[in-house]
This record gives C-alpha cells, sequence and structure tokens, in this order.
C-alpha cells in the first residue's frame, strides 16, 4: 500500500514557505510550557536537548516551534532517512532501480532500523555522494550557513568513519530544524516526484519500534511516520503523525542517558497540549 502525500509535486516551491518564516509564537510558547512541565528546560539550557514542532494541518501555512533548533547533534540511526533520500533520488533520476530487493532493503532500513541494509544501500549510491545528495542545492538538508543538518559519514557497522561533517566532527549528525524540513519537503510534495513521495511515506509507516514516540502516543488516535535512533547516552526520533484533526511533524535529539524516558514523555505532553480532546482512554 503506498501513502499519499498532501500535496501535489506539481505545486513548486514558492506555493509553500520556507520553515524558517513561518516561527510561530504561540507554539512556540506551548513547547517551551510543555518542557518546563516534565522538567528538561535545564537540559535545554544545557543544549543537552533539541526538539521542533511544526503543525502541518495547514501545509500552506506552517507553524514552527523549536529549542535548539540548529544544534547539531549525534542522531544514531536517524540519519538514515538521508540513505533513503539518496537512493530514492537516485532512482528518480535514472541511476537506480526500485526493485523488489532495493525496496525491501530500504522497508528494513527504516522501520526495524537494520544497520546491515542501510550499510548495503549506501554502498549502493556511493558512500560520500550520499552526503553530496544531502548538502546539494536542491535539498540542502546540510548547510554550513545554519551549522550543519543530516550527515552520513559512517557506515553502520564496525569500520571507522569515512568523512566526518566539517563543522562539528560528527559521524552520524543532524538538526531538528533541518530533519523537520525534510518531513514538510516530502508531506507537501517538494521532495521528490509524486509516486517516489508515496513511496517514501509508505517505509516510514508502520514503525515496527516500540519506544520514544510510538510509545508516548500509544492510545492516542494517530498514525506515525517515523524514524529514530540509539547509542549510548544520544537518543533521537523524528515523526509526521497524523490525527484527525490535524498533523504535525515533531523532532527531538537528546543527549542524556534518560533520553529514552524523555522523548515518550515529550511526544505525549505535547500531542496532549495540542489535541487536550485527545487524551488515551484510561
Amino acid at each position: 500500500m503506498l501513502f499519499t502525500v498532501c500535496a501535489s509535486h506539481a505545486a513548486g516551491a514558492a506555493d509553500f514557505p520556507s520553515l524558517r518564516d513561518s516561527a510561530d509564537p504561540r507554539l512556540q510558547r506551548l513547547l517551551e510550557r510543555g518542557l518546563d512541565r516534565i522538567g528538561l528546560d535545564a537540559a535545554v539550557r544545557r543544549g543537552h536537548l533539541a526538539v521542533a514542532l511544526v503543525d502541518v494541518t495547514r501545509l500552506e501555512h506552517p507553524r514552527v516551534a523549536s529549542v535548539n533548533g540548529d544544534e547539531m547533534m549525534y542522531a544514531a540511526s536517524l540519519p538514515k532517512i538521508g540513505i533513503l533520500l539518496a537512493a530514492l533520488y537516485d532512482v528518480e533520476r535514472g541511476n537506480m532501480t526500485l526493485t523488489p530487493k532495493l525496496r525491501k532493503s530500504l522497508n528494513e532500513m527504516i522501520r526495524v532500523s537494520s544497520n546491515v541494509e542501510a550499510t548495503r544501500v549506501m554502498n549502493l549510491v556511493g558512500k560520500r555522494r550520499v552526503n553530496q545528495i544531502l548538502a546539494s542545492s536542491r535539498f540542502k538538508f546540510y548547510d554550513t550557513a545554519t551549522n550543519g543538518g543530516l550527515w552520513v559519514g559512517k557506515e553502520y557497522g564496525p569500520r571507522p568513519a569515512f568523512e566526518r561533517d566539517p563543522l562539528h566532527n560528527i559521524s552520524h549528525g543532524a538538526t531538528v530544524m533541518q530533519v523537520a524540513r525534510f518531513y514538510y519537503l516530502l508531506e507537501s510534495g517538494q521532495l521528490l516526484r509524486p509516486d517516489l513521495n508515496a513511496e517514501m511515506k509508505s517505509m516510514l509507516s508502520r514503525p515496527a519500534i516500540f519506544h520514544k514516540f510510538v510509545k508516548g502516543l500509544h492510545g492516542r488516535n494517530v498514525e506515525i511516520f517515523r524514524k529514530s535512533g540509539t547509542w549510548r547516552q544520544w537518543h533521537a526520533d523524528s515523526a509526521i503523525v497524523e490525527t484527525p484533526r490535524g498533523s504535525y511533524i515533531l523532532v527531538a535529539l537528546a543527549e542524556d542517558p534518560r533520553g529514552g524516558e524523555w522523548l515518550p514523555l515529550i511526544a505525549r505532553t505535547l500531542h496532549d497540549s495540542m489535541y487536550p480532546s485527545q487524551l488515551a482512554r484510561k
């Protein structure tokens, strides 16, 4: 089953605003108060927690809030979405074919976070080429002007990093704003051609790992399209969350041994603040 995106690829980028021009004071207050309420304001001040929240109910008028939005952090497996984009970009350009085998590899890389398949697909595309695509003028998901972004400079395995990011020396990195941009471009049909946007969204659906945002939103009436990551004290999650009343993008990066506990709480708190009538049934 393929998922449709909410806007036509034929609509040009000019039809949609930049997320950086879409800051919303009301949503910013909701985000900051929510984090304060669950005791994570200190982690934000220390730079150990970054969160982006984007209301995309009206795609032409996104509402953006963030804390430490451009703080680049180690993101473990979350940047596998960069490998996913690079592979489908090469399909779009005719350099690769989306065979059943490749589709299976991409699904396993995203849904169960297979390191073996991530490394395999990375090498199919070309290890250094993944970052070239991410940093290209078309995407700018890694941009030195905004303190970096999505970066995949190491295979997902024992081999050492082959290309650390030039600003922070990180092997697998992200900023919450660049990840939010990724999902916004996907959701608004701007990322790739329509059939490949639908393929990507399908691959992000039905997450197989029950933790972080998925755990926090359990029992809520939502559909989640996500990619997470965990390594040692670094915890990451990112998602498009669809509800009967609207949709939003949520991205969080944490550096703390308790980060795996923080992320479900963040998702639950912010969701219930945005949709107070959609609390889980007791």
